[in-house]
């Protein structure tokens, strides 16, 4: 069971929620950061953060299947951004509520950096979320 979190003490989220607790002795999937390559290992999206994060969601969603979870059982994910405007950002954040991802909603850090680990990398997400009772991978 995912129980969502929103204090009242603090600034409400525009489309997250502060916390999500998770019982004990549930399941759950650590997720290694999702990249915007293709099954060849090609760059999706050269120069642009808005396919790249597509690419990205695209990808987290099968590292979800392969675990036996989907996006509505996400906790966290720190979403990655190579850029120092808000704009940027806000363009990727975009693409992450569209997704549904943020349904949830989950809790989330929305990052600027300055590199990646692949050349031309824009988008990385790294996710946390729990594996259903029953499911299989």
């Amino acid at each position: 069971m995912i129980r969502r979190v929103t204090s009242p003490a603090l600034f409400p989220p525009p489309t997250y929620s502060h916390a999500s607790v998770v019982e004990a002795g549930t399941k759950l999937a650590f997720l290694a950061g999702s990249v915007p390559l293709d099954g060849a290992g090609n760059l999706v999206g050269e120069g642009d953060p808005v396919r790249q994060a597509e690419q990205v969601m695209v990808n987290l969603r099968e590292q979800l299947r392969a675990v036996g979870s989907d996006l509505e059982h996400v906790l966290y994910t720190d979403v990655y951004v190579v850029s120092s405007e808000t704009a940027a950002l806000s363009a990727v954040w975009e693409v992450v509520e569209a997704s549904g991802l943020s349904v949830g909603p989950h809790s989330s850090t929305l990052i600027g950096v300055a590199c990646l680990g692949y050349t031309g990398q824009l988008v990385e997400i790294t996710a946390t979320a729990v594996v259903p009772e029953g499911a299989t991978a």
